[in-house]
């Protein structure tokens, strides 16, 4: 069996991440302590709180039961029951690198957003100088954005989902980056790739 390739590798290592907070956003959404749902998923606190950090040392298994003791093990029933793809795509496809790049950007615009809030009122002022312009094609994704910043929506702007990806495609988050942030990401990306590349 072939390894794993890095730039896989940290594609699982993010997934993981991001159920992991979704799962802890949910319990303290439905008010359930971290002592009371390792107690009904039948885990210890410990346990859990890896879980939450989206760690790879817990079982599937034990994901499912922190999903069921949530009542959201339906949504893995959707993963299960889907249909399947025709093929694995490669992990050095510059799809899934461009989409992970474009995460990547997308989470640390965040960070510095959450540490300086005056950074959103500049996406903001790119948002709609590009609203101006009337992109007819681009039109939905942006006024879903005007919602993202309003709300201060990030988790709909760092999911894993198409609709995120295509967000992520008509963002004005990446303009609140300093140059030499932007071309540190797309360096360690193509530094993945080429890593990924030679290892397939």
């Amino acid at each position: 069996m072939p390894a794993q390739s890095t730039l896989e590798s940290s594609l699982q290592n993010q997934l993981l991440r991001q159920l992991g907070e979704r799962l802890r956003l949910m319990r303290k959404a439905k008010c359930i302590s971290a002592v009371e749902l390792a107690q009904a998923a039948g885990i210890s606190r410990s346990t859990l709180h890896a879980v939450e950090s989206g760690a790879a040392s817990p079982t599937m298994g034990t994901y499912l039961r922190v999903l069921a003791a949530l009542g959201a093990a339906a949504d893995l029933a959707l993963v299960a029951t889907a249909e399947p793809d025709r093929g694995p795509a490669s992990p050095a496809s510059n799809h899934i690198a461009q989409d992970y790049q474009s995460w990547l950007m997308h989470q640390e615009a965040v960070r510095r957003i959450t540490n300086d809030p005056s950074l959103a009122g500049r996406a903001e002022a790119t948002l709609e100088k590009w609203m101006a312009k009337g992109d007819a094609r681009t039109m939905p994704l942006w006024t879903k954005w005007r919602e993202i910043l309003a709300g201060r929506r990030w988790d709909l702007a760092l999911a894993t989902s198409e609709e995120a990806r295509e967000l992520r495609q008509a963002s004005p988050l990446s303009t609140v980056l300093p140059q030499d942030v932007r071309l540190d990401i797309i360096a360690k990306v193509r530094g993945l790739k080429e890593l990924s590349s030679a290892e397939g």
